[in-house]
């Protein structure tokens, strides 16, 4: 009968390790979210390290396929 009690508490402890690990971790990112200030790029500062106030101009490029030259077979 040994055995079987080992292994009973070895499975407890297993589930009792991983859910306390997750939810500290999950407590841990929680926090990290909240307080972390949001990533900006450098390309938004000034020389003095202030965000710049202007309005910020945002170009999307479609994936178009310009190819007005075609190949064409010479005879």
């Amino acid at each position: 009968m040994e055995p079987a009690y080992a292994i009973t508490f070895i499975v407890m402890f297993t589930l009792l390790f991983f859910m306390t690990g997750g939810i500290i971790g999950w407590l841990t990112y929680r926090h990290l979210i909240e307080t972390r200030p949001p990533y900006l790029h450098p390309e938004l500062f000034d020389e003095n390290g202030q965000v710049i106030p202007d309005e910020i101009v945002s170009v999307r490029f479609e994936n178009n396929d310009y190819d007005y030259y075609e190949d064409e077979e010479e005879d």
